[in-house]
C-alpha cells in the first residue's frame, strides 16, 4: 500500500517579525538604560549644588533653599566717609565661620563670578586669587563718584552680595585703596594719597558695623596712583587703576602680615644669639 504524502507546506513569510521584535527590546533595554542614567547625573547635580549651599552657610530651612548671595532683600544704608555707624545686620550675628582655604578661594569666585554675569556687573568688579589670596576689586566706575569716598547708593545691593559672601569666613582682610597719576587737590583730599586711603577705610567701616566682620582682623592701606595694574598713560588703564582691592589672606599672605589678629608680630632675632 503505498504512504499518504503530506501535503507541501507553504513558506511562512512573517520570521521576519522575530528579528524586529529582538530589535525593539534591545532599543528598550537602551532607553532605560539612559533614563537610569539621567537621573544619576540630577542627583550628582544636586548633591553639589547642596555641597556649595553649606560651604557658604546655607540653609534650606531658613533660606528657601535661594542662596543669600543672589537673595534680594531688605538693604542697609551704606555709610558715608563720616564716622558713624550701622546696626549690624541680624544674619551675620552668632554666624560659625571657618577659615577659608584655596578650595574656598575657588567656590567664591566662582560663585560671584556667576553672579557679576547674571546681574550685568561684570564691568564693575574683578576677581583674582593670588598668593596673597582672594582679591575683590571694586572698580570706581562703579562704586565711586570722581574724587569721592562715599560708596554709590546704586552700589548697595552689589556691595551686600560681596560682603555677604565673604562674611562666612574667619580670614584677615586687607582693604586697599588705589588711584591712578591724575593729581587731585580737593577741599576734602590734598592728594591721591588721601583718597584712597578715605575709600578704603569707609570700605572697611562698612564691613565692620554692617556686616559684622572682626575689626581685629582687618586692616586698611591708601596706596594712590603707587601701586598700579596698568598703563596709566591711557584711559582705559587709568580706569583699571582706580579700585579698592578687598583682600582676603590665605595662610601665605597671613604669614607676611605684621600682627594679623590684633598679636604683635613676634621678635625676628628673638631665642637667637
Amino acid at each position: 500500500m503505498a504512504l499518504k504524502r503530506e501535503p507541501e507546506k507553504h513558506p511562512n513569510h512573517e520570521r521576519w517579525l522575530v528579528s524586529y521584535g529582538d530589535l525593539l527590546t534591545l532599543l528598550l533595554a537602551v532607553f532605560v538604560v539612559l533614563y537610569a542614567m539621567s537621573l544619576a547625573d540630577k542627583k550628582k547635580v544636586e548633591e553639589v549644588a547642596e555641597s556649595l549651599r553649606e560651604s557658604f552657610g546655607y540653609s534650606k530651612a531658613s533660606l528657601g533653599a535661594k542662596p543669600v548671595v543672589i537673595e534680594s532683600g531688605n538693604i542697609s544704608v551704606i555709610p558715608s566717609i563720616k564716622p558713624q555707624s550701622l546696626p549690624v545686620q541680624h544674619q551675620a550675628q552668632g554666624r560659625q565661620r571657618t577659615h577659608a582655604t584655596e578650595k574656598d578661594f575657588g567656590t567664591i569666585k566662582a560663585s560671584l563670578d556667576a553672579y557679576l554675569t547674571k546681574s550685568g556687573n561684570r564691568e564693575k568688579v574683578s576677581i583674582d586669587i593670588t598668593r596673597r589670596g582672594l582679591v575683590v576689586s571694586l572698580k570706581e566706575a562703579g562704586f565711586f563718584d570722581s574724587g569721592r569716598a562715599r560708596v554709590k547708593e546704586e552700589s548697595e545691593e552689589l556691595f551686600r552680595v560681596i560682603a555677604e559672601s565673604l562674611s562666612h569666613y574667619s580670614n584677615p582682610y586687607r582693604i586697599e585703596g588705589h588711584t591712578d597719576n591724575v593729581p587731585i587737590h580737593t577741599g576734602q583730599f590734598r592728594s591721591n594719597w588721601e583718597l584712597s586711603t578715605a575709600r578704603a577705610t569707609n570700605v572697611l567701616q562698612i564691613l565692620v558695623d554692617s556686616y559684622d566682620f572682626d575689626p581685629a582682623a582687618m586692616s586698611a592701606a591708601g596706596y594712590g596712583e603707587y601701586r598700579s595694574v596698568a598703563d596709566n598713560g591711557v584711559a582705559e588703564g587709568r580706569a583699571r587703576n582706580r579700585r579698592v582691592d578687598i583682600v582676603m589672606l590665605s595662610s601665605g599672605g597671613e604669614a607676611d602680615e605684621p600682627g594679623v589678629g590684633g598679636k604683635p608680630q613676634a621678635d625676628r632675632g628673638a631665642g637667637r644669639r
